[in-house]
């Protein structure tokens, strides 16, 4: 892999466990961050915001998402994404925020977390292999 690559996948881990440090997680204590780099060269953080529900929940990826359209419209794309918590556990993105960083993301873009034996990068292609797609005219 390109060694800048790498150390702005290191500062996207960086800025998402910055961001995690203001999670709202009462009742779970996981508290996640997510930081998205957008082709713009902006980045854009979010994190996990729980609910007494539970089903109203917002995932930190999801989070830096609706921050990302909101600032910079429903064109953004996204070039490379991170996500750490900081409860040292293995958290890859959940199905749901696959999905909806399918609607944004490039296909080729790297998607960084911690893992068990160090960080983890999977292109978002091999993340969500099959995604869930409907062309708009």
């Amino acid at each position: 892999m390109d060694p800048r690559v790498d150390a702005g996948l290191l500062h996207l881990m960086e800025c998402a466990r910055q961001v995690a440090q203001h999670s709202y997680a009462p009742y779970s204590n996981f508290r996640v961050g997510a930081a998205l780099e957008l082709t713009n060269g902006e980045i854009v953080t979010g994190t996990n915001v729980e609910n007494v529900s539970l089903g109203l929940t917002i995932c930190a990826e999801r989070a830096a998402l609706v921050q990302a359209v909101s600032r910079f419209g429903p064109e953004i794309r996204v070039a490379a994404a991170a996500v750490v918590n900081l409860n040292q556990a293995a958290s890859p993105p959940c199905g749901a925020c696959r999905q909806m960083m399918a609607e944004f993301i490039l296909p080729e873009a790297p998607v960084a977390w911690p893992a068990a034996d160090g960080m983890r990068t999977l292109p978002f292609s091999e993340l969500l292999p099959l995604a869930f797609e409907m062309k708009l005219k």
